[in-house]
């Protein structure tokens, strides 16, 4: 099954349960999935749906921070919750073993030797790791390599 599959099965499943919250949060997972679809005039991906809802995410978590840092626990808790949902529908989490191991395949498939080369490798990672790491994180362990 598809993602997009997976998403509309558990939108069915969260009615039938009568899970607000769930049922809310894929809802407006496959509302900004079409409307990705209806702005680009394209139909999305399954590396695309895992880009837009590793968006998604993210956004949550700025929001539970801001959240947070305001005294509004109760709306950060609700945007944790939204985040536990839609990780359910990412894929596994990538090791930390796992994840040098296909940095140093990257640096050594690029050619990479500087920090002028950081794109290429960047680029060379991007699909296989999209939505099993953070992004940022990688983008510091790439310039550490770079660097050392």
């Amino acid at each position: 099954m598809s993602l997009i599959d997976d998403l509309k099965q558990a939108q069915k499943d969260a009615m039938r349960a009568k899970d607000k919250l769930r049922l809310g949060t894929i809802r407006m997972a496959l509302a900004a999935v079409k409307q990705r679809e209806i702005d680009d005039r394209i139909e999305l991906s399954e590396q695309d749906l895992i880009a837009l809802l590793t968006k998604l995410v993210k956004q949550r978590k700025d929001a539970a921070s801001q959240f947070a840092d305001a005294g509004r626990q109760d709306l950060a808790d609700t945007e944790l919750a939204e985040i536990e949902v839609l990780q359910e529908f990412l894929p596994q989490p990538l090791s930390a073993d796992e994840l040098s191991a296909l940095l140093a395949q990257a640096i050594e498939e690029t050619g990479a030797n500087g920090m002028q080369d950081m794109g290429k490798v960047m680029g060379w990672l991007k699909p296989k790791v999209q939505g099993r790491t953070d992004m940022g994180a990688l983008s510091g362990q790439i310039k550490a390599h770079l660097t050392a």
